[in-house]
């Protein structure tokens, strides 16, 4: 049982991202949302074997965070979306920084040293968005090296090309998203497939897929939850499926080759749902946080890319064993809620899966509260035998 944290942040918070080119330590950035203090990235490391949490920080002055997001090639560097007032009109900006190189590996202070003094952060350059409006949040190339990222702002897609040393952002390319009403985009992700050419993003009800080569729309899902849609995700196994959450207290999966109905629908949540979230490893556990203060995490195996369990190899097999895999193999096993977690008293905003360990994930309420927790024991090895 991992100890339940206080409200490790102090202040308000709903940006969360594992530290993602970090694949040994477990570690979290959670940026803060103060109208009245200074905002904070907060580098939380989680010491595995003590159960302890360590946390760093460092000062983001510039404005409440929206959304953050880590590089994939290079600990020290992540991007922020934040609010930035101007003219009494408030704007959500982006920008990309690098963390002091001492902090990109987390350090062994002891959790409660509140003398440790907050460390500032270096920008290295921002994502002009004057001309293209507010925000929503940047999406980094899967497995990339660091240099291409992807903004969605208002209504735009922008492909953004970091220069030598990140210190210019560079417009490669963008697309628009055309029609009447209020067309904005509330939330993107980067296909780790298709040579990581596809996008798809969320916008009012309607779920997009994009060629980031030609900026052109591949498939649409029209009113693809009954209210907006907050999050999405896809398999990293399987090339065509991909998860949305949103208003309608619904989670729903989707394969883009045939989208007038959703492959799966899970209606476990009774508030919005913020965020949903594949395992990086075992597609089959699916991560929820809502505003029902709930974080729920559910085995859906039937749509699994291992839907018959872990199947062994014919040659591994001895005869007495035969007729027992056999038995196994036949019946696709059954999708289940694995556990509720009820640590959190407010709105979880973000959930998300260490980057390191495969089995342990983060959650964090818009009260600062942070929990870390881990796919039940049973279940791992069930999973993996």
């Amino acid at each position: 049982h991992l100890p339940r944290p206080p409200k490790v942040l102090g202040l308000q918070a709903r940006a969360l991202t594992p530290q993602t080119a970090e694949t040994d330590a477990i570690r979290f950035l959670v940026g803060t949302q103060s109208l009245k203090y200074d905002n904070q990235i907060h580098i939380i490391d989680f010491d595995d074997e003590n159960n302890i949490i360590n946390k760093n920080v460092l000062l983001h002055q510039v404005g409440e965070i929206w959304h953050i997001s880590a590089s994939p090639a290079d600990k020290g560097v992540l991007a922020t979306c934040y609010n930035r007032t101007s003219d009494s009109k408030v704007l959500t900006c982006a920008a990309v920084w690098r963390m002091p190189k001492e902090l990109e590996s987390g350090s062994h202070e002891s959790p409660d040293d509140s003398s440790s003094t907050a460390q500032t952060l270096e920008l290295l350059c921002h994502l002009d968005n004057t001309a293209h409006g507010n925000m929503a949040c940047v999406m980094w190339e899967p497995m990339g090296d660091g240099k291409k990222i992807i903004s969605l702002a208002d209504n735009h897609i922008l492909l953004w090309d970091l220069q030598e040393s990140s210190s210019q952002a560079v417009l490669a390319s963008s697309a628009s998203l055309e029609g009447k009403g209020q067309l904005r985009f509330t939330s993107g992700r980067w296909s780790p497939h298709h040579n990581c050419t596809q996008v798809a993003t969320a916008s009012d009800t309607t779920l997009r897929g994009w060629d980031t080569r030609s900026m052109s729309q591949i498939y649409c899902i029209e009113n693809a939850h009954g209210q907006l849609v907050r999050d999405l995700d896809f398999n990293p196994n399987k090339q065509y499926y991909l998860a949305s959450c949103g208003d309608d207290c619904k989670v729903k999966f989707w394969d883009t080759r045939n989208v007038t109905e959703p492959v799966k629908t899970l209606e476990e949540h009774s508030h919005w749902v913020w965020n949903v979230r594949y395992n990086h490893s075992h597609d089959q556990l699916v991560l929820t946080g809502s505003s029902d203060s709930r974080v729920i995490l559910s085995n859906m195996v039937s749509i699994s890319s291992e839907p018959f369990g872990h199947l062994v190899d014919d040659d591994d097999i001895s005869d007495q064993e035969d007729h027992r895999s056999e038995e196994k193999s036949k019946e696709p096993l059954q999708d289940n809620v694995i556990a509720t977690y009820e640590e959190h008293e407010d709105s979880v905003y973000a959930v998300d899966w260490s980057s390191a360990d495969p089995w342990l994930f983060a959650s964090l309420s818009y009260d600062g509260r942070l929990v870390i927790n881990r796919v039940p024991r049973a279940l791992k090895y069930h999973i993996l035998l």
